[in-house]
């Protein structure tokens, strides 16, 4: 026989999170959209985890009363205000948005090979980190096309390249900016698919930045503590803003 809290929870509606973990459908669906340019890499872009969640509640005017009725409609707001006008509206302005961070992360690491700079294992693995970032330019110009918008122009990066604890320093600073950016914009995105993601990027931004951090005297495997703090695109766009030529 069930418990009424079984009852309870089986009539509960899943999270958004934990339906997105369970449900492949939304995942393959934006990796196909992708096209296959990114599909290997991008997994299915997420930029964090939930959107927002709008509530309305009621309760009774009886002052004896403590019942209250709350209805939760998970909504996603609108894009269009989240990142500059410039880059486009709604999802397409927050993929354009990735990318032009993309870009510079892309530029960075090439220059940071070419400079030779690192070696070994090191050397490897900041090739490596370059190469993702490639993918991660490739998976979202797709995307941006197949949402209809028009890829955002590629900068032109600049950065200095001086010693290899300086650059160590510099990519550990950008990494766990470029994750921040990816959480900042969990809650405007629009559509599902892209949603449904499940933080693929995010999470490699993270991995990248938590790796360097090895690298960096002081440096921290988790700098915000249990949670990573989000950034708003007005804090990362200057952040990188000494970065384009």
């Amino acid at each position: 026989m069930s418990t009424h809290a079984e009852e309870e929870q089986s009539r509960q509606p899943a999270g958004i999170v934990e339906r997105l973990v369970r449900d492949d459908v939304e995942r393959k669906r934006f990796l196909k959209m992708a096209g296959s340019a990114g599909a290997a890499s991008f997994g299915a872009f997420v930029l964090a985890a939930c959107g927002t969640s709008s509530k309305k509640s009621t309760t009774s005017s009886d002052p004896d009363s403590t019942t209250t009725s709350t209805t939760e409609t998970a909504t996603a707001t609108s894009g269009a205000a989240s990142v500059p006008a410039s880059f486009g509206a709604g999802d397409v302005g927050i993929l354009n948005y990735a990318l032009t961070l993309e870009y510079l992360e892309q530029q960075f690491y090439a220059t940071v090979v070419a400079a030779k700079l690192f070696t070994g294992r090191i050397g490897s693995l900041v090739g490596e980190f370059g190469q993702q970032e490639s993918e991660h330019v490739a998976a979202i110009r797709a995307a941006v096309l197949k949402l209809g918008g028009t890829p955002a122009a590629k900068p032109t990066g600049k950065f200095p390249i001086t010693s290899a604890t300086a650059v160590a320093k510099l990519a550990y600073t950008v990494e766990n900016l470029g994750a921040s950016a990816y959480l900042g914009q969990a809650a405007n995105i629009e559509s599902p698919s892209v949603l449904a993601s499940a933080l693929a990027i995010h999470t490699i931004e993270a991995r990248h930045a938590a790796t360097l951090s090895t690298l960096v005297p002081g440096g921290q495997l988790t700098p915000d503590g249990a949670f990573a703090q989000p950034a708003t695109s007005a804090t990362v766009l200057a952040a990188v803003k000494p970065f384009i030529a």
